[in-house]
């Protein structure tokens, strides 16, 4: 088997495959005015998806996370999830959402071969979580969780994008949950993209302002385990559940990188931020280009920068997270 390597000798057995850009939440620092539909796009279809995770297998790639826009609203969503976890080489494989089928879908998902979940709830409060969504729907997905782990996920996040006097006073409200709730609640400190300056610089919290008070209640960082995600851990022995801190900010954060990601029309990102995206779809029409599919990614891993550029203002292309697959 192949294995994807940079010239920093990061090797990158993750792919976060985005399948719509179509969210039906507006969070105020993603879609404040909800998603504006562009009737010129096509997102990708299931043969499509299938022969870029067939190459990303032959690859080396072992995990794969499913992210939107919101994922669900695709009407095939768990026909792609079943299609992708009947690959014996995918250990695991994710997904991102907002959560608002969780209750009724977690069972049907966990069957079709979804091992891990991420479920933005930005705050514990209703009206605070009505606020920055849009919707007043915090108790269901809460519901949703539960039910998640009752069926067996055997990994489950709760995303929390830390924001400045609105939510960074939660922190206890956390703490609470995660007491004798096996999940961990991991705080993604606020990223400046193309279209949300103004807020940014309202709303942007360093990610020390958690970590700061987690050591002094006593939690400790973790050791971060092979094929992880950008997430700090930190646990505490009386707690059931664990706090991650994503600080996209911090120093030698892009050291650990590990991840590739595919946008909804088959682009492919070396990075969140990056300045280009790799047009792939071309070569995702028929089996017999998988060669060609598999040379085009692994030469762009010679292009893979070091870093990214956010500290210095740089967004690259990237608008908003829907737009990309955050």
């Amino acid at each position: 088997m192949n294995m994807l390597v940079d010239n920093y000798n990061r090797t990158f057995p993750y792919l976060r495959l985005s399948i719509t850009e179509v969210c039906n939440f507006s969070c105020s620092y993603c879609l404040p005015n909800g998603y504006q539909k562009d009737h010129e796009k096509s997102f990708l279809r299931q043969d499509e998806i299938m022969r870029l995770v067939n190459a990303f297998v032959e690859l080396g790639v072992w995990k794969i996370r499913i992210t939107g826009g919101e994922p669900t609203i695709r009407k095939d969503f768990t026909e792609i999830a079943k299609m992708i976890g009947e690959k014996s080489e995918i250990t695991k494989l994710a997904f991102t959402t907002n959560g608002y089928k969780l209750r009724e879908k977690a069972a049907e998902w966990r069957d079709a071969g979804l091992n891990a979940i991420n479920i933005s709830i930005d705050s514990m409060n209703a009206k605070k979580f009505h606020d920055i969504t849009g919707h007043d729907r915090m108790q269901e997905v809460r519901e949703g969780i539960e039910k998640a782990l009752e069926v067996g996920f055997e990994d489950v996040k709760i995303n929390v994008v830390l924001l400045k006097g609105v939510n960074d006073d939660e922190l206890d409200a956390y703490l609470e949950y995660v007491k004798d709730t096996p999940v961990s609640v991991r705080y993604i400190e606020l990223m400046q993209t193309g279209d949300n300056l103004t807020y940014f610089n309202k709303y942007h919290q360093s990610a020390d302002y958690v970590k700061d008070q987690l050591i002094d209640r006593g939690w400790v960082e973790n050791i971060r385990q092979i094929g992880a995600g950008p997430a700090v851990n930190f646990t505490h022995p009386d707690y059931k559940g664990s706090i991650g801190l994503i600080a996209p900010y911090s120093k030698d954060f892009c050291t650990g990188c590990n991840r590739l990601r595919i946008t909804s029309t088959g682009d492919l990102r070396l990075c969140l931020f990056g300045n280009v995206g790799i047009p792939l779809r071309h070569m995702l029409q028929s089996d017999d280009q998988k060669d060609d599919l598999k040379a085009a990614i692994s030469k762009q891993l010679d292009y893979k920068a070091s870093s990214h550029f956010l500290q210095d203002g740089n967004t690259g292309i990237m608008t908003n997270l829907s737009s990309t697959g955050g």
